[in-house]
This record gives C-alpha cells, sequence and structure tokens, in this order.
C-alpha cells in the first residue's frame, strides 16, 4: 500500500546535487568491503609470519591498518562528508605508517618466502587516498608504499628467490596506476557535474526571476493605465471627493514607481491575491483558486513582500504546470490562506501522483522553480505531498520571520 510522502524544505541550498559525495561513499564501501576480504585471506599468512615483527606492529597491523580500512566503510552512511574524508585518509595514512615502520619492526635476521603481506594491497589503500585527497598527494602515496613494501618483500626472499627489485616496483605502480587514475577521473566527473548543476540552477533560478519580474511589470503597467484611466473617469462623474482623491493619489504612487524603474517593496493582501490569480490562470484559465476562509483576503493582513508573493506566484505557476503535465486527467485546484504574516498557496490534483525521493537530479523544474525559488526569500518554504495513485499536493509558504509561529499557525 502506498503512504504518502511529505517533503518539507529543511535543506540547504545546493543539496540536492551532491555526486561527488555520493560517489565517494560508493568509493569508502568499495575498500572497506576489499579490506574486509584481504583480512579474512590474508589472516592464516598474517599468523604464520608474525615472529618476523614485534609483537607490537602486528597489533598495529590487525588493528590500525584493517581496522581503519573496515571504518571507512562504516562511516560512509554518516552524513557527515567530512567525517568520511577523515576515515579515508586515516586508512590510507595507517597503511602508509605500516609500510615504513615495518624496517623499524622487523629483527633483520629471520627471512620468510613469503614475504610481507602488505604487499598484497598497497594499492586498495592507495584507493582510499585516491578517495580523498588531491592527485599529487595520492601518486606520491603510491610510489611510496610500493617502493616500500616490494623492497621489503626483496629483502625477506633474497635468500630463496632473486627477483629483479626494480621491475617489481615498477610493475606494481603500473598495475594500481590504472586503478588509482580511473578512480580520480570519476570523482573529477563528478566535481563537474556538481558544478554545472550549481550554475544550472543560478542561471535557471535568475531566468525564472527575471521572466516573473517581466510578467509582473506588464500587469502593473496594466494597472497603472486602468489607474489613470479610472481615476479620470471618475473626477468628471464624482469630482473632488475623498474616494477620488485616494485613487489619484495611489495612481501617481504608481507611476512615480514606474519612472524610477524601480518595483513596489510590498503589496497589500487585496493585489497579492490578484497576482496569485493571474499566476495560476496565465497556466489554467479554467482553475479554481478558493480562499482558505471564506470571502476576500482579510482587511487586517498587512503588506506582503513583493519578492515573496512573485516567488510563491512563479512556484504556483510552475505546480500548476508540472500537475497539468504529469497528473494525466485530474481535478485540479488551488487554495490560497492569507493571515497577518501568512501566505501560503496549496495546488491540488488528485492524478496520478508519484514518488517525491524519485525525482533526478537533473530534473530542474521542481528543485529550481519551486524549491530554489522559495528557499531564495527569507520566510519561504515548500513541500510536496504525494504518492503513486494518491495525487498530489504542492504547498508553497512564506511566513514572516519577525512574526512568532504561534500567531500565524492553522
Amino acid at each position: 500500500m502506498s503512504t504518502s510522502t511529505s517533503t518539507p524544505e529543511k535543506t540547504e541550498p545546493g543539496d540536492e546535487h551532491r555526486s561527488l559525495d555520493r560517489l565517494i561513499r560508493m568509493f569508502a564501501r568499495f575498500v572497506s568491503t576489499g579490506y574486509v576480504v584481504y583480512f579474512i585471506l590474508l589472516l592464516p599468512e598474517l599468523r604464520r609470519t608474525a615472529y618476523l615483527t614485534s609483537t607490537w606492529w602486528v597489533w598495529f597491523c590487525v588493528v590500525a591498518v584493517f581496522g581503519s580500512g573496515v571504518l571507512f566503510g562504516i562511516v560512509s552512511f554518516s552524513k557527515q562528508i567530512s567525517l568520511i574524508r577523515f576515515a579515508g585518509s586515516l586508512a590510507a595514512s595507517t597503511y602508509l605508517v605500516a609500510a615504513l615502520t615495518w624496517w623499524i619492526a622487523w629483527d633483520g635476521a629471520l627471512f620468510d618466502v613469503g614475504g610481507n603481506y602488505l604487499s598484497a594491497f598497497p594499492g586498495l589503500a592507495t584507493l582510499a587516498a585516491a578517495s580523498v585527497w588531491p592527485p599529487v598527494p595520492v601518486f606520491a602515496h603510491l610510489v611510496t608504499v610500493l617502493i616500500s613494501v616490494q623492497t621489503s618483500n626483496y629483502v625477506l626472499r633474497e635468500p630463496f628467490m632473486n627477483n629483479d627489485l626494480v621491475a617489481d616496483i615498477l610493475f606494481g605502480i603500473m598495475f594500481c596506476t590504472i586503478f588509482v587514475a580511473a578512480t580520480l577521473a570519476a570523482l573529477r566527473t563528478a566535481r563537474v557535474l556538481d558544478a554545472t548543476i550549481v550554475r544550472t540552477q543560478a542561471d535557471a533560478a535568475s531566468s525564472a526571476a527575471a521572466g516573473a519580474r517581466a510578467v509582473e511589470r506588464e500587469r502593473f503597467d496594466a494597472l497603472i493605465h486602468d489607474g489613470v484611466m479610472s481615476s479620470l473617469l471618475s473626477v468628471t462623474r464624482q469630482g473632488r471627493s475623498p474616494s477620488v482623491v485616494r485613487q489619484a493619489s495611489l495612481t501617481l504612487r504608481q507611476l512615480d514607481s514606474l519612472r524610477a524603474h524601480s518595483s513596489p517593496d510590498a503589496v497589500d493582501a487585496e493585489e497579492a491575491a490578484a497576482q496569485l490569480r493571474a499566476a495560476a490562470t496565465d497556466i489554467d484559465d479554467t482553475i479554481t483558486v478558493r480562499f482558505a476562509e471564506a470571502g476576500p483576503p482579510p482587511d487586517n493582513c498587512e503588506p506582503y513582500p513583493a519578492d515573496a508573493v512573485r516567488a510563491v506566484g512563479g512556484a504556483l505557476a510552475e505546480a500548476l504546470r508540472n500537475s497539468i503535465r504529469h497528473a494525466g486527467e485530474a481535478e485540479r485546484s488551488i487554495v490560497v490562506t492569507m493571515r497577518p504574516g501568512l501566505l501560503e498557496v496549496g495546488v491540488i490534483d488528485d492524478g496520478v501522483g508519484f514518488d517525491p525521493d524519485s525525482i533526478p537530479p537533473h530534473r530542474l523544474g521542481v528543485a529550481v522553480s519551486i524549491r530554489g525559488r522559495l528557499r531564495q526569500i527569507p520566510g519561504g518554504s515548500s513541500s510536496i505531498d504525494s504518492a503513486p495513485g494518491r495525487g498530489t499536493t504542492v504547498r508553497l509558504t512564506w511566513r514572516a520571520t519577525e512574526v512568532p509561529l504561534a500567531a500565524v499557525a492553522p
């Protein structure tokens, strides 16, 4: 049975696209799995060759080297990417320390044909470094650990076999470089993707804001035209009555605002309601717009910030457009709630519905024109309540930050 999913907007800008973070988590789990597999495979060898080195070094490898590799995968489930990066650095560093301190822990007299078991997975430790470090330190890590472990192999096996040390080191570097370079390239691609998405979001948001301002200016010009004509007509019919004086004063203020190439900073409840109606009917002239409380907007409403009204109207238009495009044959309605310090719009349909968590990151309609638009204004928020077969409700809200929540709560 499907259940409704509500996704209130509490995230910071850019949270919709974290390709790099997701890829780091994926590599962390891959590397951690490799550490577990190598520990199981090398455990007999670790026990057999423990006599070659000091006890402290053996336990350091068991606890620090393998433990930090497993920890890298565990913390990949954390929401803090900085913690994951620290764990990756720890895994890479402890392997490097183990490879270098082997020379101190080795007794210098005993030999073994099996060599140093650390030489079995130097590339895995460098993959941990590649997941969280820049390229130069990564390759420095790779070269250092390979020189150390291959040389330790050489001295341990020297009485039994004579391999070419330089050839072993070069082969190890070339072999591991293939996987390390692929990891670095994948992470670089993720960074480019994230940067591109951020730029695209910013451009789309700017374009949407410019379009909203243009639409508002056209409507504002029409209102001024109507105001001038209405004022002149009222003068001829009523003379210098108080109502005509108020109407003329309002029209002059609007003309001054237009001449100064500026838009009003605030609009009253009636104007805000008109803008929301216009935003809805521009998309669907048959849509029903109703107020949560019966009747027109209350007279005691303080003016609303013009930016907030524009943002809510633009998000309303996008939500309605998405409903028409994706909800199929459905009944649609818009519910507006206007109270002091509160402007809320619900775009409701009984269509096919969807899972809000399944929206791909590259779909900018919801990310930018709805969520991003509301996030850009103080006090703005949005939520999407939908499930397959259950219809969709998009809620767009602006709350005056200086008004206590209890005063505007439904």
